[in-house]
C-alpha cells in the first residue's frame, strides 16, 4: 500500500520513487494508493499513469452540500457520506453495503474511454470538488457524479489498483463512526467503511474474482492425442477447464459466454463452449475449407473478473493428391456431359458414315 506521507523532496522515501512503483505494478503485483489534497507528486503521477487524475488544485477538496454527514451541518459539508457504489458482487461481494460511506478528501476525475478503469465509489451530482475556504472565481473542475472518490484499475497483466483520494477512509475512528446522512432518518450505528474496505481490499488482492484456465486441448472426434496438424474439413474438439478462487480453494466457474475463436488474420470459426458446470467447457467443429496457420484464442473479459488469454497454434493444410475422394458427387453433372457429348459423337459418326 503506497500513501502520501512525507518524505524529503516529496518522494516516497528511501529508493522508492514513481518508477519503482510503476515497474512493481508492470510485474503483475497489486497496489492500494491513498492520497488526500496534500498528494506530493509522485502520488499523483502513479495515479495518472493508472488511469486517474487527481485535481489540480492541491487544496482542494470534494464538497457536498446534500449528501453530508449530518454530524457536519454546522462545517463545510467535506465529510460526505456517499452510498454510490459500483453494482458488482465480484468487485464488492454478495452482501450488500447498507450503510453510507464516510469520505473526506480529494477527487479524481476517471476518463470514460479508458475501459481499465472504474469507478468504485462516486460522488453525488450535488457535489463539486474546491477549495472550502476561499470563494469560487470560476467553475470547478470536478463536478457531479463525475467526480470518482475511489476507483480500481486492473491493468492487461491482472495486477490490480486501489486509487482513494482519502486516507481517512481507510481510518479506525471511520470505520466505528456512525453516520446519518443529510435529508434521511436513517441513522447507522456503524459506517460501511469497514466492510466495503474489507471487501474491496479482497477484490484488489485477488482473493475474489480471479479466474485460471488449465487443461486446454484439441483433438480430432474420437481421438484421444492432440494432433500436430489438421486438414481442411476435419471435425475436431476443443475444451479447457476454468476455476475461480473462493478465497480458500478453487471452485469450477460456471458461465454460459465463454467463446472460442479458430482465428487466422480474422476468426473463421466462433464457437460458445458448452460446460458441464463443473469446470470443464468444450466444443465442436469442421476446420475450415482454409489451409494456414490458424489459433485457437479464447479471450475472456467480464468486468471484475481477472482476464483469460489464451492461444495455441496449429496449422491446417489442403487434401494430399491421394486423399480425394474417387469420384466428386458435385462433379456427376460434368461427368454425365461428358459421357453423353461421347455417346453423342458416336452415334452421329455411325449415321453419317452407314446412312446416306
Amino acid at each position: 500500500m503506497a500513501s502520501n506521507a512525507p518524505a524529503i523532496g516529496g518522494g516516497l522515501g528511501g529508493s522508492l520513487d514513481q518508477n519503482a512503483v510503476l515497474e512493481f505494478v508492470d510485474s503483475g503485483r497489486d497496489l492500494i494508493l491513498a492520497a488526500d489534497s496534500s498528494a506530493s507528486d509522485v502520488i499523483r503521477g502513479i495515479a495518472t499513469e493508472c488511469g486517474v487524475d487527481f485535481d489540480e488544485d492541491p487544496e482542494a477538496v470534494v464538497i457536498d452540500h446534500t449528501s453530508y454527514a449530518v454530524s457536519e451541518t454546522e462545517g463545510d459539508h467535506t465529510l460526505i457520506a456517499s452510498d454510490a457504489l459500483i453494482h458488482s458482487d465480484v468487485i464488492l461481494g454478495d452482501k450488500k453495503i447498507e450503510a453510507p460511506i464516510l469520505f473526506r478528501g480529494t477527487g479524481h476525475s476517471v476518463n470514460p474511454a479508458n475501459s481499465l478503469v472504474l469507478k468504485v465509489l462516486s460522488a453525488s451530482p450535488s457535489a463539486f470538488s474546491a477549495n472550502p475556504k476561499t470563494k469560487l472565481s470560476s467553475p470547478p473542475a470536478l463536478t457531479g457524479s463525475a467526480i470518482s472518490l475511489v476507483s480500481i484499475m486492473q491493468a492487461r497483466n491482472n495486477a490490480r489498483v486501489l486509487i482513494s483520494g482519502s486516507l481517512d477512509l481507510f481510518s479506525n475512528r471511520f470505520s466505528k463512526s456512525g453516520v446519518q446522512k443529510a435529508g434521511s432518518k436513517i441513522k447507522y450505528e456503524k459506517s460501511g467503511n469497514e466492510q466495503f474496505v474489507t471487501e474491496i481490499s479482497k477484490w484488489v488482492f485477488h482473493e475474489r474474482g480471479h479466474l485460471k484456465a488449465v487443461n486446454v486441448s484439441h483433438r480430432k472426434v474420437g481421438e484421444m492425442t492432440e494432433p500436430a496438424m489438421y486438414r481442411i474439413n476435419d471435425d475436431l474438439e476443443y475444451s479447457v477447464e476454468i476455476y475461480e478462487w473462493s478465497g480458500t480453494s478453487w471452485e469450477p466457474y460456471v458461465a454460459d459466454d465463454v467463446q472460442v475463436q479458430f482465428y487466422m488474420m480474422s476468426p473463421y470459426v466462433l464457437k460458445t463452449l458448452s460446460n458441464n458446470q463443473k469446470g470443464l467447457y468444450s466444443t465442436s467443429f469442421k476446420v475450415p475449407d482454409v489451409y494456414g496457420v490458424f489459433q485457437f484464442k479464447v479471450e475472456y473479459q467480464r468486468l471484475g473478473y481477472t482476464s483469460l488469454r489464451l492461444a495455441k497454434q496449429i496449422p491446417v493444410r489442403p487434401f494430399r493428391h491421394n486423399e480425394y475422394e474417387r469420384f466428386i458427387t458435385a462433379a456427376y453433372p460434368y461427368y454425365g456431359a461428358s459421357f453423353s457429348t461421347m455417346a453423342g459423337f458416336f452415334i452421329f459418326s455411325i449415321v453419317y458414315l452407314y446412312h446416306k
